[in-house]
């Protein structure tokens, strides 16, 4: 396995499975993300099908290491958002956003009713941490460190073979 198709593999694994911890504590563990947690998402969303696309591309010229390097900006984008909403957890940042939960719509009986059963959630109290680390704070961390492996892989060159 070179060293770009570890990039390619990282590119889609590393979103993916950010996406599947957040999205899993929301509809399974009933943590209910603010605005900011959903802003984290969607460079995820974006990063997943970027790293396909690089797999559909590898017979590609660049095979498919633009698509690679993409995807690790995306990757590296929700880390800062993660750093970002981190800071406003813990008072560094001020929030820029009222962090209320989105509403579906309906009539207007219901959409009173879901106004009123709709939980505020707010940016800037943690609602779960690990090892004193949020979730804002873990997708920080692991978003850029993998962002940062992602580009390093996708960089290097294939060693020449010795005889």
């Amino acid at each position: 396995m070179t060293s770009l198709d570890k990039a390619r593999l990282l590119a889609l694994l590393v979103p993916a499975a950010l996406l599947a911890g957040a999205l899993g504590s929301q509809y399974i563990g009933g943590l209910h993300p603010c605005d900011m947690c959903h802003w984290q998402r969607w460079p995820h969303y974006a990063a997943v099908a970027l790293a396909i696309g690089s797999f559909a591309l590898r017979g590609a010229a660049d095979r498919g290491r633009s698509l690679v390097w993409l995807a690790g900006l995306a990757i590296f984008v929700s880390g800062a958002i993660g750093v970002y909403h981190a800071g406003v957890e813990i008072g560094v940042f001020e929030g820029i956003t009222a962090c209320t939960a989105s509403i579906s719509g309906g009539s207007s009986a219901d959409l009173l009713a879901n106004i009123m059963a709709t939980p505020l959630i707010r940016c800037d109290q943690v609602q779960w941490s690990f090892l004193g680390i949020s979730m804002a704070g873990w997708n920080a961390l692991l978003s850029i460190s993998s962002a940062l492996v992602i580009l390093w892989l996708s960089l290097r060159r294939p060693r020449p073979a010795t005889a």
